[in-house]
């Protein structure tokens, strides 16, 4: 079983993200399998390049190995350039001319704007513009490239499935139909930004061979439309092993400005690999 750890060099490593590399590298220890190191770093203009040599000491810290060379997202950006042109040739996206601003205006105006598990939801402003339009203000507007949910579905034909062994929501396993409209028509990429997270995610599991994807249950959700990327793509779909959250006293997940629990802080003050593995209950 290869699983993978897959962090965004945004900032220190923290318990929580202990936790998670922890998860995947037993997973994979635990029947023989590889464990897999990717470097999330599309955002350039957040990603620091400290971060990343950061995280492989941490981790080495910690006691983990991993597969080499270990993909960063930023050196791939070709690849995702081909997804999306895959995407587009069989015709599920459209271009979205709308700035934030716009769509949280028209999102206040709705009467009954659709929603989802994490907030509102795209209301389809630009999804019915003539093709005529679209391609005009294409030449002189920026845009972000959407993909249309209904009309993706629609082209899979049958339903999608994924095998959920950890724990998502409403905390059952087994074979899951996925529902990626949850969603909504969610942005593929942008001009600043080449490929957006659930299409880089589908693309390098797949070309990894990743086969058991383990992350925070917060992420539940984004497996309904990381599978229907990989349906339109005829790519493999792994198992995933959604787990639980590390949180702090007051029951949010930490958060990389909580410098206090990060791998480094804890590091200084005398804190072993056993003891975060004890403090998480491995």
């Amino acid at each position: 079983m290869k699983t993978r750890f897959a962090p965004s060099p945004t900032g220190y490593l923290h318990l929580g993200h202990a936790f998670a590399a922890l998860t995947a590298y037993d997973a994979a220890r635990a029947e023989g399998g590889a464990f897999v190191l990717r470097v999330e770093d599309i955002d350039q203009a957040r990603c620091r390049p400290e971060y990343e040599a950061a995280i492989f000491e941490d981790l080495t810290w910690l006691g983990l190995e991993w597969e080499e060379p270990v993909r960063r997202q930023s050196e791939h950006f070709d690849e995702y350039a081909a997804a999306l042109a895959r995407l587009d040739q069989i015709g599920v996206l459209y271009p979205c001319f709308c700035t934030r601003k716009e769509i949280a205006e028209e999102i206040a105006r709705a009467v009954d704007a659709p929603h989802g598990p994490e907030g509102p939801l795209y209301p389809g402003t630009c999804r019915a513009l003539a093709p005529e339009e679209r391609a005009a203000r294409m030449k002189t507007q920026a845009y972000a490239l959407r993909l249309d949910v209904a009309k993706a579905a629609g082209h899979v034909g049958c339903p999608v499935h994924f095998d959920e062994r950890g724990r998502g929501p409403s905390g059952e396993r087994g074979l899951r139909h996925a529902q990626p409209h949850l969603l909504g028509d969610i942005v593929l990429a942008r001009k600043e930004l080449p490929a957006s997270y659930h299409l880089a995610v589908a693309v390098d599991d797949a070309l990894q061979g990743i086969e058991l994807v383990t992350r925070g249950e917060d992420l539940f959700h984004a497996t309904h439309i990381q599978r229907l990327l990989q349906e339109l793509l005829d790519l493999r779909a792994p198992v995933y092993a959604h787990h639980r959250l590390i949180v702090d006293e007051a029951g949010k997940k930490f958060s990389k400005r909580n410098e206090a629990v990060t791998l480094r802080a804890l590091r200084a003050t005398g804190a072993t690999p056993a003891d975060i593995r004890k403090r998480l209950a491995f």
